[in-house]
């Protein structure tokens, strides 16, 4: 390997010793010559996304690019907004509805004391009835606080209703009452729920054009997409995608092409990937400019961004540790330049009342995370505080550049609405889907408190908490055992158990004692663990537990010497099935009797091997 290099040709001098000592770190590792490692050893340490973007493992200026023009200038990748406030930063928004027009509006106003400064309304269908909008929003300041509504099929009637709203509400300056009717066609057709038609959005856009206030009356929803099992790039290239249907239907319809770009705001998920989220909210932003560019209307190319934290990333499980996810999600949205942030309630994904907390609770805590990033921390003090970094300027120009490719194979395809009346968008979401669910069944993504660190103690979830969910939830593979393992625990007063068979000394054992304890928790089977057993004791350890599981537990040297016997033993005390927890290789040369029934490492599907051992057990 020739890792020496010229350092006066080098931008960065030092980047030969770094490359040095990882080579030295990585030879010692992986118990080889540095001479075998590649001429390049750091490309070990890459990362690739699910849409085959390489993360490098150091960024410098060897990745430095052109800097990007100031907010509010196109193509808008730094913002959208250059003489933003920055004693608001972004809007805090929060969803409100019900069918309780009274409760809504008391929900609100305590909202909007106490931080919000944006509404996001469910309303009609979704909400609150269409004839009860005035009591519900009665008190709000329009011109104040930004208004977005979700009214699916009854979009047109509940827009009827705001437009005679705002001719009663006397703005100082009617430009300044931003409202988004929510009209979504195209990509609530994708997860198939209840929508208006896209005539009726056309028509709905011509209205709001007509209007003195600045009125959008489409929204674009990446958040279908990915609670579908989008990759970024994918739910970007989608929505920009759909963004052109609507252009399409729109300029069809006799509107001018800057009054049809002035119709749409874009939705998207926002990750505890804050990298990942930061890029993405900065390239959609510059893939809409390029569009807007296209079409000759480059001015016009800055719609808003609305991010809403990520459903697919919370849990059902340890809830509570989605209030570290939502916090990321939230300060991604935020520095990559989102213009209304919602952070979804941390338990969000259960029943209300699922945790006997109110939810008033659950949303003071999703309304707080967001007012201390930007009262405490001050985020919004600045205009995208990622500029200039070598890694996060790199992401979004990989990302920008991988979500217009996938746009132009569904332009290829015969736009949006083509790709998804043929399948070919469902197709190349659920391609992302399964390699994801691989991923965390291998537990080579890992989600804290469900495939690692499960806490086997908390209160089981209420049979209503238990029902699938329509979004593709990364941890839903695992909590689908857990679930299994309640139903056991109801039936027999204590969940499936394991023995743990520790052998050797402690420092031989406690490593693989420890991984297997939180792999068979993470699928519900409860572990026991009598400490270091020997030949004498393993049979009356197994039959004091009355297991019929039981896992050996100790060095790979210690097998060679200690394992047949002890799976000997644990036949012979009743136990029905008996594991290794490493390679099948320490054991090689066991055979009939002697040999284990399977063995534990960390590369096998561990949904699908939990499973089965969860069947064993009578789960």
């Amino acid at each position: 390997m020739a890792i020496a290099s010229d350092p006066s040709a080098d931008p960065v001098p030092e980047y030969a010793a770094w490359r040095k000592g990882v080579a030295g770190v990585l030879a010692k590792a992986r118990r080889v010559e540095v001479s075998e490692l590649p001429a390049e050893p750091e490309r070990l340490l890459d990362v690739t996304t699910y849409d085959g973007l390489t993360v490098a493992p150091l960024y410098t200026r060897r990745d430095e690019l052109p800097e990007q023009p100031l907010p509010g200038g196109f193509p808008f990748v730094r913002g959208g907004d250059g003489t933003r406030d920055v004693r608001r930063g972004w809007h805090v928004a929060q969803r409100f509805g019900g069918p309780d027009a009274a409760a809504v509006n008391r929900e609100l106003l305590v909202a909007l004391d106490n931080g919000v400064t944006a509404v996001w309304l469910g309303a009609g269908e979704r909400g609150v009835p269409v004839a009860d909008l005035p009591a519900a929003l009665r008190g709000m300041l329009f011109d104040l606080a930004p208004l977005s509504l979700d009214a699916g099929g009854d979009a047109a009637a509940v827009a009827a209703r705001i437009f005679a709203l705002l001719d009663e509400y006397r703005a100082a300056e009617p430009a300044d009452v931003r409202i988004a009717l929510g009209a979504t066609p195209l990509t609530s057709r994708f997860n198939d729920t209840s929508h208006t038609d896209l005539d009726t959005a056309v028509e709905l856009a011509r209205q709001a054009i007509a209007r003195p206030e600045t009125i959008r009356a489409i929204t674009v929803c990446g958040v279908a997409l990915h609670n579908a099992g989008a990759s970024d790039a994918q739910e970007l290239g989608a929505a920009i995608a759909a963004g052109l249907d609507y252009l399409r239907a729109l300029t069809d319809a006799g509107i001018d092409i800057a009054d049809a770009l002035g119709q749409l705001v874009f939705r998207f998920a926002a990750t505890d990937d804050q990298f990942g989220t930061i890029a993405k909210f900065r390239a959609g932003r510059r893939l809409w400019a390029r569009v807007a560019e296209e079409l000759g209307a480059p001015d016009f190319g800055n719609a808003p961004q609305h991010a809403v934290t990520s459903a697919a990333m919370t849990t059902r499980r340890d809830p509570w540790v989605n209030l570290l996810r939502t916090t990321l999600a939230a300060f991604g949205a935020g520095v990559g330049g989102a213009d209304l942030v919602t952070v979804q309630p941390f338990d969000a994904a259960l029943p209300a009342g699922e945790l006997g907390v109110s939810q008033a609770f659950s949303q003071r805590m999703a309304r707080n995370t967001q007012l201390l990033l930007l009262e405490e921390s001050h985020l919004g003090h600045v205009q995208d505080p990622g500029a200039g970094s070598w890694y996060v300027e790199s992401v979004t120009d990989a990302l920008a550049e991988r979500a217009w490719a996938f746009l132009q194979e569904l332009e290829a395809a015969g736009g949006y609405t083509a790709a998804l009346t043929s399948g070919l968008l469902a197709d190349r979401i659920a391609a992302v889907r399964t390699q994801r669910e691989s991923d965390v069944a291998h537990r080579k993504t890992a989600v804290t408190g469900v495939s690692e660190f499960p806490d086997l103690a908390e209160k089981p979830l209420s049979e209503a908490a238990r029902v699938p969910s329509p979004v593709a939830r990364y941890s839903a593979a695992f909590e689908a055992l857990r679930d299994r393992s309640d139903v056991y625990l109801a039936a027999h007063d204590h969940r499936p158990q394991a023995l743990l068979v520790p052998l050797g000394t402690v420092a031989e054992h406690n490593v693989r004692v420890t991984w297997t304890g939180n792999l068979l928790a993470s699928g519900g089977i409860e572990t026991i663990n009598p400490g270091p057993l020997t030949g004498e004791t393993i049979a009356e350890a197994a039959g004091a537990a009355g297991a019929t599981l039981a896992v050996l537990c100790g060095s790979d040297a210690r097998y060679g010497t200690d394992a047949a016997a002890a799976v000997e033993q644990l036949r012979a005390a009743g136990v029905r099935t008996v594991l290794l927890a490493g390679p099948e290789k320490a054991v090689a040369d066991l055979t009939g009797a002697q040999r284990p029934d399977g063995f534990l490492t960390a590369r096998i599907d561990a949904v699908a091997a939990l499973s089965g051992l969860l069947e064993k057990l009578g789960a």
